[in-house]
């Protein structure tokens, strides 16, 4: 789960990093009120940043600086309701002003390739931090992190000592980085970034952006994560799921996509791109069937498992035809079958979109005569996975 700014800022604080005072406002005069409160603090003069979960905010003109209440009240109403890169502008933070003498880059994230922690660090942060990466590599100093020891003191000199830091002004980095490893650790983040991290005039280290990922296999540890959720921008039927405990993810497609196992589901919606692309050149379309969502429902699919599933692909509108790939393991072909099944005569008339299943595995032959026995007037069966995927693209071609 990403973070908005605000939130990182907050969650900085909470562990010691120094960042600057914000508050978080959703209307013009809300942006007034902060302005009045924190502007004092940086002889009146605020940052109103927008608050979307992408990049490129300076840019598209998401972050103003005012000199006044009135100035930031006006800069709040631009601001709101901005789209940028697809994000709806729903609140921004109202933020001290900070004399900056220097601008800095750090962060620490999961290495996957290397399976570690990899912390990165800059004595030139700001916005073109990816371009500097691309075009001087060597002004981004790359250390790798022992995850049984993080980023303990010893190894926090050692990435301002390859980030070229001065001597001056180590110590006080330093400080900072174990702090951030601290958020890292103690929230289960995936990535902790700042950019920038900035020294002001008076020579303090300040945390003046944050960008922050959290784990969401360990909500479990972190009750309070469950209020950093973005309500406002959620897909509701991503949000459903969630409450199910389906394994769901939106896409811009028409064939819904159901499989037990992440790999089977990541193979199966392969297969679906490929035979729209077939599909739409035998028939001339513009627009080739596309998967619409991926959905995994694990090991367990019975009846209640299946029907949540269908009743939340049912209910995309660009959904025009459903596959069920199922490959029966510990979870027998027939025991998939019924839940089929069950799942049908539980959703009734909800169920009005043509259901191509695939079963392999375990108990096939079972199955596929479960299936075949109820001969539901929705639901096709295909042998292969192949052929399956064709028979839905098309299905989906026909209803566009």
């Amino acid at each position: 789960m990403d973070l908005f700014e605000y939130q990182a800022r907050d969650m900085f604080e909470a562990h010691g990093v120094p960042v600057l005072a914000g508050i978080v406002a959703d209307t013009p005069e809300a942006v007034r009120a902060a302005a009045e409160e924190i502007g004092p603090k940086s002889g009146g003069v605020v940052v109103v940043k927008a608050q979307v979960k992408t990049g490129g905010r300076g840019k598209a003109g998401g972050v103003k600086v005012a000199k006044s209440a009135d100035e930031a009240a006006a800069a709040g109403e631009q601001i709101l309701g901005m789209d940028i890169k697809g994000h709806t502008v729903h609140r921004v933070m109202v933020a001290q002003g900070a004399s900056i003498a220097e601008e800095y880059y750090f962060s620490v994230l999961l290495d996957r390739a290397n399976r570690t922690y990899l912390a990165m660090c800059s004595k030139e942060g700001g916005m073109e931090i990816e371009q500097l990466a691309v075009e001087r590599p060597d002004a981004l100093a790359r250390v790798p992190v022992d995850p049984n020891v993080g980023i303990d003191d010893a190894k926090a000199r050692e990435i301002v000592d390859a980030a070229g830091f001065d001597e001056a002004d180590r110590g006080a980095i330093a400080a900072v980085l174990t702090k951030l490893w601290d958020v890292y650790r103690e929230e289960d983040a995936t990535l902790v970034e700042v950019n920038p991290l900035v020294k002001t005039s008076d020579g303090q280290i300040v945390a003046l952006d944050g960008k922050v990922t959290l784990d969401e296999n360990a909500d479990f540890r972190h009750e309070d994560h469950a209020g950093l959720e973005d309500a406002l921008s959620a897909d509701p039927l991503e949000a459903a799921a969630k409450e199910k405990n389906l394994n769901y993810v939106k896409l811009d497609g028409d064939v819904g996509i159901i499989g037990n196992g992440a790999g089977l589901v990541m193979s199966t919606l392969d297969v679906v791109a490929y035979a729209g692309e077939e599909v739409a050149a035998d028939r001339g379309l513009t627009t080739p069937p596309k998967p619409a969502n991926f959905l995994d429902i694990g090991g367990g699919a019975s009846a209640e498992v299946m029907a949540n599933g269908l009743h939340i692909i049912l209910g995309d509108p660009q959904v025009k035809a459903v596959f069920v790939n199922v490959f029966g393991g510990i979870t027998a072909c027939d025991a998939v079958a019924n839940g089929i099944v069950g799942a049908l005569d539980k959703l009734g008339d909800e169920a009005t979109k043509p259901l191509v299943v695939r079963l392999d595995g375990n108990n096939v032959d079972e199955g596929r005569r479960i299936l075949a026995e109820r001969n539901h007037p929705l639901v096709s069966i295909e042998g292969t996975m192949d052929g399956a995927a064709r028979k839905a693209a098309e299905l989906a071609a026909a209803a566009k």
